[in-house]
């Protein structure tokens, strides 16, 4: 044999992917600048410029996450390795975990509990509803040996919010620690991670932030330090042991990965762009940008599947109406406009459509975009339609609540966090 026998089947050349709008659950646009970094030389993850930036970096999460937590870095490798962290270096086998799940991402908690040995104790809420604080206030008294209290903060399956200020205190006065996926709420809603006392807490690069995905920002309390120091045994997982993680991105710099340097000159970027941005503009531009779609989406017949007190600006569920074919309908908007939305998952595949609005794809253009292409395709497809009817209703909304500068910004971010409801 030689080394032709393992040719390709097929021809192979360079790969240009298209330019697409994505208006999906993630990943979403990457801004130019992010992109830009990213093609920046490649330096040494030990090199002491990298080392630099990497403590720029983790003050800008701090910022993000407002936490002033030490512990506050970005993993190498997407949202689920930094769930999967939290709960490996949390959780011991027979600890019993309080999981919410009221969409996917409330099963995968479980998973992840029942990997690491622990007891899933699960409360349950449908899909599209928050979490219920007294389910979680029921559970607990029912099981006082509770170590964590795990749960979704912005349920990307559904797009509902639930109240992770709340939900932490109920925790707290049980004695428990907990864990809260933020992975599409960072950046698009508002995260006291201090002021709420959140002990573990991940997100993902892709969503809100507006970065390539492949990089989770984690943050843990010192209540989360001392118990993985104490702990009687060894981290199930080497890569993700905080305590080897401590080593690389603490003082002493000690090898344990190659780090993904040109992604996390991406990541630096994206969260230097936020910082600039300011976290109070980046949550009332995605709250607009959210009514503003509403309304055309209205226009149409479209009902959103979460109440609207709960409702998340960036990841905007739907019900697809009846008679309508929905996969025609996404492969019409990808073909014809190169759009993409997304469809449902788990309970809610083939019956919703998940409208995301995160960061650089939560602006004006976009929602103008989906609304005149997502009109001409149900005309096209027979559907009496006004024409220009939603985009007419969405310029109404943006005229009726215009966005301040950043600099004007001025509501403290306790004033803000409860103004959304968060």
């Amino acid at each position: 044999m030689t080394t032709k026998d393992f040719y390709p089947a097929k021809k192979i050349g360079t790969f240009y992917p298209p330019q697409r709008t994505l208006m999906g659950p993630g990943p979403s646009d990457t801004h130019p600048r992010v992109l830009s970094a990213m093609a920046r030389p490649t330096l040494g993850h030990l090199d002491p410029v990298f080392t630099d930036m990497m403590e720029e970096m983790k003050s800008l999460l701090r910022y993000s996450f407002q936490t002033a937590n030490l512990l506050t870095f970005p993993v190498s490798g997407p949202g689920s390795v930094g769930m999967e962290m939290c709960f490996v270096n949390m959780v011991n086998p027979g600890d019993k975990v309080i999981v919410c799940r009221n969409g996917v991402f409330g099963g995968r908690m479980i998973e992840n509990v029942q990997r690491c040995g622990g007891v899933a104790v699960v409360v349950e809420d449908r899909w599209g509803e928050p979490v219920d604080p007294q389910k979680v206030e029921d559970a607990l008294k029912q099981n006082p040996d509770a170590k964590i209290v795990a749960f979704v903060h912005a349920e990307t399956s559904t797009g509902v919010l639930s109240d992770a200020e709340t939900l932490c205190e109920i925790a707290r006065r049980h004695n428990c620690m907990t864990i809260v996926d933020t992975v599409t709420s960072l950046g698009g809603s508002p995260i006291l991670t201090d002021e709420w006392k959140i002990d573990a807490i991940y997100s993902g690069s892709q969503k809100c932030l507006s970065c390539p995905p492949g990089l989770s920002p984690v943050s843990f309390s010192e209540r989360v330090v001392d118990l993985v120091k104490n702990r009687q045994r060894k981290v199930q997982s080497w890569f993700m042991d905080l305590n080897l993680q401590l080593g690389y991105w603490g003082s002493s710099r000690t090898y344990h990965h190659t780090a993904p340097t040109n992604a996390l000159y991406a990541l630096h970027e994206s969260l230097f762009m936020l910082y600039e941005e300011g976290l109070e503009h980046s949550w009332a531009r995605h709250q607009r940008n959210h009514k503003a779609l509403k309304a055309g989406l209205e226009t149409m017949g479209i009902e959103f599947v979460v109440a609207e007190k709960y409702r998340l600006p960036q990841l905007n569920a739907v019900h697809v109406p009846a008679g309508v074919d929905e996969k025609e309908v996404r492969r019409r908007l990808l073909a014809d406009y190169s759009l993409e939305i997304g469809a449902g998952l788990g309970d809610f595949a083939g019956k919703v459509w998940r409208f995301g609005l995160m960061g650089y794809s939560s602006k004006i253009e976009n929602v103008m975009l989906c609304l005149s292409a997502l009109e001409n395709v149900f005309s096209d497809m027979g559907r009496k339609i006004e024409s220009g009817a939603a985009e007419s209703a969405a310029h109404q909304s943006y005229a009726t609540s215009p966005l301040a500068l950043p600099q004007q910004m001025s509501l403290p971010l306790r004033a803000v966090a409860k103004a959304a409801g968060a």
